[in-house]
C-alpha cells in the first residue's frame, strides 16, 4: 500500500473543536430561547450556550490531566461561543417554527463533532482505545448534559429516547476503527463525524429509541 500524506492530527482536531463550539453554542443559545418552562435572560442564554459549547472538552481536558484546558488556553474558543451565540439570539426570530427542527440538527451536528474531536485528542496523547472512546461520548454529552442540569431537566443522555450517547458512541468508534485501518486522517474524522451525525437524525426521522428498564406510561406509548 502506498504511502499517503497526513495532515496533522492536532489541526483536525483543532477544526473539530471549534466547529463542535460553534454548534454546540447555537444550540444552548436556542435551547434558552425556546425553553417552556423558563424565560431566560441574556445572561441566562449565554451561559447555557457556554455551557453547551464549552463543558465537555473542558471535562475532557481535566480527565486527561494534560495541563489546563484548552477553553482557558485559547481565548478563541471563548469568542467562538460568545459569537455563536450573539448571532443565534440575533437571528433567532427569523427561524420562527424551524427553530425546533433547525434545533435538532444543530445538536446532532454537535454530538458528532465533540466525539470524534475528543476521540482524537485522546489518542493523540496515548490512551487507549476503549477510555477514549469513552473520552469521546464524554465530549458530546458533558456540554448537553450541563446545560440541561442547569436548565432544570434530567440530561437526555440517562433517559431513553433516541440515540444520543449511542450516535456519540459510533463516531468515536469508526474514528478509532479507521484510524486503525490508517486511512487518511481527515477522512478517518470525516467519515466518523458523518456516520454519528446520521445516526443521531435516523433516530429521530425514524423514531429509534433506546429501551427502559422498566415500563412506565410514557415508555409504552
Amino acid at each position: 500500500m502506498l504511502p499517503h500524506p497526513r495532515i496533522h492530527l492536532q489541526s483536525l482536531i483543532s477544526v473539530l473543536d471549534f466547529a463542535g463550539i460553534a454548534v454546540g453554542s447555537i444550540g444552548g443559545a436556542l435551547h434558552a430561547r425556546e425553553h417552556v418552562r423558563y424565560e431566560y435572560d441574556i445572561i441566562g442564554a449565554f451561559g447555557l450556550a457556554l455551557c453547551s459549547a464549552l463543558g465537555g472538552g473542558i471535562v475532557r481536558d481535566v480527565l486527561l490531566g494534560v495541563g489546563p484546558p484548552l477553553a482557558l488556553v485559547d481565548v478563541g474558543y471563548l469568542y467562538t461561543a460568545l459569537g455563536a451565540a450573539a448571532c443565534t439570539l440575533l437571528l433567532g426570530a427569523r427561524i420562527g417554527k424551524r427553530t425546533q427542527r433547525v434545533l435538532l440538527y444543530v445538536d446532532a451536528a454537535a454530538v458528532s463533532l465533540f466525539a470524534v474531536a475528543g476521540t482524537a485528542r485522546a489518542e493523540a496523547f496515548g490512551v487507549q482505545w476503549l477510555p477514549a472512546l469513552m473520552l469521546g461520548v464524554t465530549t458530546a454529552v458533558g456540554g448537553g448534559s450541563l446545560r440541561d442540569v442547569l436548565s432544570g431537566t434530567t440530561p437526555k443522555v440517562f433517559e431513553r429516547g433516541n440515540y444520543y450517547a449511542i450516535a456519540a458512541a459510533a463516531a468515536a468508534g469508526s474514528y478509532l476503527l479507521l484510524d486503525w485501518l490508517d486511512l487518511p486522517d481527515a477522512w478517518c474524522v470525516s467519515a466518523a463525524a458523518l456516520i454519528g451525525f446520521t445516526l443521531r437524525i435516523l433516530s429521530m426521522l425514524l423514531n429509534w429509541r433506546t429501551g427502559a428498564l422498566r415500563e412506565t406510561e410514557s415508555s409504552v406509548q
